[in-house]
């Protein structure tokens, strides 16, 4: 197998072909959303990982990293950093740095930041082409603002109300589960799409500018605050 090669995007390094390669997380392609926190997912649009989805998720206190859901594929979690609240089957759990979460399929769950910082998920799924989403309504989760209005399978439906973002709003792309990376640029959002997104070099505001400053301040924090328990 070949080494891929990487691209920069004007947002950091994803892969621009098939086949193994080496990136620090500081200079790989980094997502941001104002509702959903921050992060990077390695792998690109075009080319995305088939068996196994990996991303660091970056949210504050408040943000949640998608909506409340449940899907068919088995993901695992570990909080490298900064403190979140799991809401995992109408319950709620404070963790803390280097709390594992194993999450079998179809367990119903969401992360919410937590703490005085950010907190810095590693996040981990199996990939399939036969993913199934489901989206409930949850009273605990829609107290953070992270539950669906509706019940749902649809992402689609879902996601509906987030469509805008405000001012620094992201077009979003579908994507798999918590734990895959699509792709997006700085524009409007788009109906009907999942929160995590990767930026590309479009007119970009102050506030989309903003987020990048605070996405690059994350990095750093995840390369240099992930000590040894």
């Amino acid at each position: 197998m070949a080494e891929a090669r990487l691209e920069d995007s004007g947002f950091g390094l994803a892969p621009a072909g098939d086949g193994w390669f080496v990136v620090n997380v500081r200079e790989a392609e980094w997502w941001v959303s104002k509702a959903f926190g921050s992060g990077v997912g390695f792998e690109s649009r075009e080319f995305a990982f088939p068996q196994l989805g990996i991303n660091l998720s970056v949210v504050e206190a408040g943000e949640w990293n998608c909506l409340y859901h449940a899907e068919n594929q088995q993901e695992a979690f570990l909080v490298l950093s900064g403190e979140c609240k799991l809401l995992v089957d109408g319950e709620e759990r404070l963790l803390r740095a280097w709390d594992f979460f194993h999450c079998p399929a179809g367990t119903e769950h969401v992360f919410v930041g937590a703490g005085d910082g950010p907190c810095v998920i590693l996040m981990v799924g199996a990939c399939s082409e036969d993913e199934q989403l489901f989206y409930p309504v949850s009273e605990l989760a829609a107290r953070c603002g992270a539950s669906a209005e509706a019940t749902t399978p649809d992402a689609k439906q879902a996601y509906a109300p987030f469509r805008v973002l405000g001012p620094a709003a992201l077009e979003l792309t579908p994507c798999g589960g918590a734990a895959r990376g699509p792709g997006a640029k700085a524009a409007e959002a788009r109906p009907g799409s999942a929160p995590m997104s990767r930026p590309r070099a479009a007119g970009m505001s102050t506030a989309t500018r903003t987020c990048l400053r605070r996405a690059s301040r994350a990095s750093s924090r995840v390369a240099t605050s992930a000590s040894a328990p």
